[in-house]
Order: structure tokens, then C-alpha cells, then sequence
């Protein structure tokens, strides 16, 4: 593995009506830790229910995950919880960017506290571009990536839906989706 002072982290930025955007990221959360970088997974929107990828993680020492979210918030009773959580994993989140801990961080399902204007694009790229070391990979997911988060990434990849099982009336399945 690199060292720190000899690799150029890169923002990745993962959005789209699209699937796979967060087992893209997560994708790299397991590339990584198998090449023994330090990785931080800060769900926003995923709440406690157990997945794969989460069980999966427990095996790595390497992987530290955060599942803080309070559930799928699309269909929201209350608001302004909702702000409230999405605030508070944002602050969660710069403390571990600060740290400097690890090697790859991955806000998953931030774009999407954006897309509902709880944290704005604009305070994101800021503290990114003030505060992450220049050695740290950062990857955010979700829907409606702010304008200024694509802006500031260095990669983006806009996942497009042609169809889902879903319409085709299949519920989630366990391995494929959680």
C-alpha cells in the first residue's frame, strides 16, 4: 500500500435515481480495507436494520461503520428530526474526516440530506475542500448530489435507472439489496 505521503486522495461522488451507488461505494470500503487502509462507512439515511455489507464489515479490523440514520425518510412524519439527525451525523462526520484516522471515508446517502436542503452542497464542498488531507479518499452516495459537491469531486458517476425489480412488483432480496 502507499504510503500517505505518496498517494493523491480523490473525492468520489456517487448519484442517481439509479441502484448501486452505495454497493459502488461499499464496493471500495472492502478494495481498501484489503489492502490494509484505515476505512470509516457513516450511513445517514439507513437505520438499524442489519445488512450484508454491515455483517460483513465485522470481519475486518481495519472497517469502522456507523449506521446513524433514522430510516428510509422519503415518506417523513417529522421533519424536523430528520434535520436534526442529518445535522447531527454531519457534525459526526467532519470529526472523523478531522481526525485523519482513516484512508477512505464514505458518506453514504449524504447527497440525499442535499437534495432535501438539511446540509447544503455549498457547506460540504467547503469544509472538503478546507479540512480533508490531501491523502484521504472520500466517497459520498446518494440521489441529487449537490451542484457544488459534483463541482469539488473528482469523479462522478450518475447512476441511471432503465428498469428495476421493484416495478416488476419483487421486493428487496436479501443479498442483492440489503
Amino acid at each position: 500500500m502507499k504510503s500517505r505521503d505518496r498517494r493523491q486522495g480523490v473525492v468520489l461522488v456517487n448519484t442517481g435515481d439509479g441502484k448501486g451507488k452505495s454497493s459502488s461505494a461499499l464496493g471500495m470500503v472492502f478494495r481498501a480495507a484489503g489492502w490494509g487502509m484505515k476505512v470509516c462507512v457513516i450511513q445517514y439515511i439507513k437505520g438499524q436494520w442489519q445488512t450484508g455489507e454491515q455483517k460483513a464489515a465485522t470481519r475486518f479490523d481495519n472497517i469502522e461503520w456507523h449506521a446513524l440514520g433514522d430510516g428510509f425518510t422519503w415518506d417523513t412524519k417529522n421533519p424536523e428530526q430528520d434535520i436534526k439527525t442529518s445535522r447531527e451525523i454531519w457534525a459526526f462526520s467532519q470529526q472523523k474526516i478531522l481526525s485523519q484516522e482513516f484512508d477512505l471515508v464514505v458518506l453514504d446517502e449524504i447527497n440525499y440530506c442535499c437534495g432535501y436542503n438539511w446540509i447544503s452542497g455549498q457547506e460540504i464542498a467547503d469544509f472538503v475542500r478546507e479540512h480533508k488531507a490531501p491523502w484521504m479518499h472520500l466517497v459520498m452516495t446518494g440521489r441529487n448530489a449537490a451542484p457544488e459537491v459534483i463541482a469539488l469531486a473528482h469523479t462522478v458517476t450518475e447512476m441511471s435507472m432503465v428498469k428495476h425489480a421493484y416495478e416488476q412488483g419483487i421486493k428487496a432480496e436479501q443479498g442483492i439489496e440489503f
